[in-house]
Order: structure tokens, then C-alpha cells, then sequence
């Protein structure tokens, strides 16, 4: 009896260490996480574009968008139209190499050319100054010169019709920059009064009207370059087109110069 409570104590002190010694029990099983809020996504409007620039803007800037929005309109409305126009006299010229001088005479080769085109005007002008030289006060004027002359002026009305609207362009893209330049002067002195009244100079209340007011300039640049564009590749254009021309009034102006008409 005096040896067994000392050995049972022993025992019991020694099992405790393999208890702690033991792995732990598996955790409850966690809750599941709980789901992530919708991100919602609501689109801000700009309070500092174009829309704002006309809303809050006075007589003088909307003036200013206005003339830039007929200056847009109508560099755009030259464009396409002289383009138009250089087509047309294009097609003429293949006409002419095809039809007209594969005819028996000057008259019916008139004939094969689209009425009211610039080749047919040329070929009916020397037409008449041909059959109309003798008998009247110009013959006086030799033949030659008179029916050259007359082919000469028919070359130049086609010319200035072909260079009508070319000033609209070079005029909106010299001017256009400066007009919305002063939309941006303007813009930027009405914004600095209102910031000079509130007594606020932080950069939100600088920012948006000042932007708005640069506004102006971009508008000016975008109606500018089209224009400046415009004119330059036209100007190329009508120089092929009236080299073309040239050439089919000189070749007619022979003609009618041998008697073949």
C-alpha cells in the first residue's frame, strides 16, 4: 500500500505529457465567408464640357461656337463640292481621249462630249469663233488669233469656276484659330471674375472654367486644319485638271486652225 499511491501518481504524471503532446482536434468547420457586396457603377457627367461651355456661357461664346460652326459647315461644303466638280472634268477627260478625237469633225465630236461640260463649253467657244470670224468687225483679227483668244478666255472661265470657294477655305483656316482663340481670352477673363468675386482661388474653382475657355482654342485648330487641308489638296488637283484642259484647247485650237471643223 505505501509503494502503490507513489506509483499511481507517477503513472498519472507521465500520461499527462502524451496527452498535451497529442494533436489538437480538427476546428469546427469555419462558417462560410459571407458574399461580397455588388459594386455598384454610376456615370458621372462631366461638369466641365461642352455642355457646360454653352449652358453657362454668355452671348459672346455662343457667338463665338456659332460663327465656328458656320465656318466648319461651309470649309466642309467647299470641299465636297470642288471635289465633285474635279471628278466630273475628270471624266470629261477620258471622254474626250476616247470619243472626241475618234470623230470626223470637230462638230460631231461636240456631239460625243457631255453637255454642259467644261470640255464641251471650250469645244463649242472655238466652234464659234471659228464660223463666225468673216463678215464682222473682228476680221480684222487673223484667225488664228481670234479663235485662239477665244479658246484662251473658254479656258479661263473654266479656271475661275474650277478656283470659286478655294478663298472660303483659305480664309477659314487662317481665321478660325484666332476666333477661337478669342473664345479662350474671353472665356478665361469671365472666369477669372467669377473666381475674383467668390473670393476662391482653389484649384476646382480655377480648373473648370479655365478648361472650358481652352475649349475654344481646340475647336478653333479642329475647324482650321480641314480647311487648310482641304485648300492644299484641291489646289493640286485643279492644277492636273487644267493641265488636262490646256492640252485638249491647244490640240482643238489646231484643229480648227486646219479648216477641219
Amino acid at each position: 500500500m505505501a509503494f502503490s499511491l507513489p506509483l499511481s501518481a507517477f503513472a498519472q504524471a507521465a500520461s499527462e505529457p502524451a496527452a498535451a503532446s497529442a494533436p489538437a482536434a480538427p476546428a469546427a468547420t469555419e462558417a462560410p465567408a459571407a458574399a461580397a457586396p455588388a459594386v455598384s457603377t454610376e456615370a458621372v457627367e462631366n461638369p466641365y464640357g461642352l455642355k457646360a461651355l454653352w449652358t453657362q456661357g454668355d452671348f459672346v461664346a455662343h457667338s463665338t461656337l456659332v460663327i465656328m460652326a458656320i465656318m466648319s459647315m461651309g470649309s466642309w461644303y467647299v470641299i465636297f463640292t470642288k471635289l465633285f466638280e474635279q471628278r466630273v472634268m475628270l471624266k470629261s477627260a477620258r471622254e474626250s481621249a476616247d470619243a472626241f478625237w475618234k470623230a470626223n469633225s470637230v462638230k460631231a465630236g461636240v456631239g460625243t462630249l457631255t453637255e454642259g461640260s467644261a470640255f464641251h463649253y471650250i469645244a463649242t467657244q472655238g466652234i464659234k469663233a471659228s464660223d463666225h470670224h468673216e463678215g464682222t468687225m473682228v476680221e480684222a483679227i487673223d484667225k488664228h488669233t481670234w479663235i485662239g483668244m477665244s479658246i484662251d478666255r473658254a479656258v479661263g472661265s473654266v479656271q475661275s469656276r474650277l478656283t470659286d470657294g478655294l478663298a472660303v477655305l483659305a480664309t477659314v483656316g487662317s481665321t478660325a484659330p484666332f476666333v477661337g482663340l478669342f473664345g479662350t481670352v474671353w472665356g478665361i477673363y469671365n472666369a477669372l471674375v467669377k473666381i475674383g468675386i467668390s473670393g476662391q482661388a482653389s484649384i476646382d474653382k480655377v480648373a473648370g472654367p479655365v478648361g472650358e475657355a481652352l475649349i475654344m482654342t481646340a475647336i478653333g485648330l479642329f475647324v482650321a486644319v480641314p480647311a487648310v487641308m482641304g485648300y492644299n489638296w484641291l489646289i493640286r488637283r485643279n492644277k492636273t485638271v487644267m493641265d488636262q484642259t490646256r492640252s485638249f484647247a491647244a490640240d482643238l485650237h489646231n484643229v480648227l486652225l486646219s479648216g477641219k471643223r
